[in-house]
């Protein structure tokens, strides 16, 4: 045979499951993009066409509602190990299973006493809006013996109006940016996080509360550093979730620089105080790079697009 088989997966991809958990009046939401793919024994599918150690996708689909219904969504990163132990270990040809979850987060909507009262309710607890923020992100990977969570977000777009300069670059014969000693920094943050859980003998962490510290860190790092470059305010950023995150040994970040370039509006017989500006879209430039764990070796990938 001159060919032969190379890596190969297969499963369901984006199975939207939203959960209801009603709590009397309080009623809480998980809404989950769910992809599922499985890889084995499966030489001979490709070969052959035999099904004999195929899981039908439709079963992978199925197996995410019942399971939401069955275990409930206490978090994504849980949610996701559930369904990956279930396909390791239920299924002697598949040897690995890799979850990722997208989870869009919903807030309560808060109304008047009067609207209230006209429902028969003391205090409105089940209507939502759905937040503009971020997309929470999780992958799960799991072989049968040991996991890796990989979580994070993306779309989170943050803003400093000052505390921000550029200049001291390298210049030739092609540079015409000026130097900048108060700008606008801002970018549209996507990160990924790796924990260093990685078998069921190990404590398992708190995936929501380390959710919303992470994202707290993230974001405080962000404002509190006065920034000469995106790549310092990017290290910060990722030091700081390291520095106080110790179920966390990789993050790493790709950032966008939303460039907000200072209008001319000197022909127009004005001056222009840093205050109005033109908000370029594109081109952007683009900051990436891994804080690591001292002691710790790098496993995120360096290319996040499809993870």
């Amino acid at each position: 045979m001159p060919t032969i088989l190379g890596q190969n997966q297969y499963g369901k991809a984006e199975n939207r499951v939203v959960k209801i958990t009603r709590d009397g009046a309080t009623h809480h939401i998980k809404d989950l993009n769910v992809s599922v793919a499985l890889s084995g024994d499966m030489d001979e599918v490709h070969y052959s066409g035999s099904n004999a150690n195929v899981l039908p996708t439709d079963t992978t689909k199925n197996t995410v509602f019942a399971f939401a219904k069955e275990y409930g969504i206490e978090s994504a990163e849980q949610f996701g190990i559930h369904l990956a132990r279930h396909f390791v270990t239920s299924q002697e040809p598949i040897h690995r299973a890799r979850i990722r979850i997208e989870e869009y987060a919903w807030e309560r909507i808060e109304t008047s006493d009067a609207n209230s009262k006209f429902i028969g309710a003391d205090e409105v607890k089940h209507s939502f809006v759905k937040k503009g923020q971020e997309t929470r992100l999780t992958q799960i990977t799991y072989d049968g013996s040991s996991w890796e969570v990989v979580s994070g977000l993306k779309d989170l777009t943050v803003m400093n109006s000052t505390n921000s300069e550029f200049w001291g670059y390298v210049k030739d014969k092609y540079t015409t940016l000026q130097e900048a000693y108060d700008r606008i920094l801002a970018t549209s943050v996507s990160g990924r996080w790796r924990f260093n859980w990685t078998d069921d003998e190990q404590k398992m962490p708190n995936w929501e509360k380390s959710y919303e510290q992470v994202k707290k860190h993230m974001l405080q790092a962000f404002a509190e550093t006065y920034s000469l470059s995106l790549q310092q305010t990017l290290y910060q950023m990722g030091a700081r979730i390291i520095n106080n995150r110790s179920e966390i040994d990789e993050v790493r970040f790709s950032l966008p620089n939303k460039h907000h370039f200072l209008v001319d509006l000197e022909p127009f017989g004005l001056k222009n105080d840093n205050e109005v500006y033109f908000a370029a879209d594109r081109p952007y430039g683009l900051i990436e790079a891994t804080i690591l764990r001292d002691g710790c070796e790098p496993k995120i990938p360096v290319d996040m697009t499809n993870l």
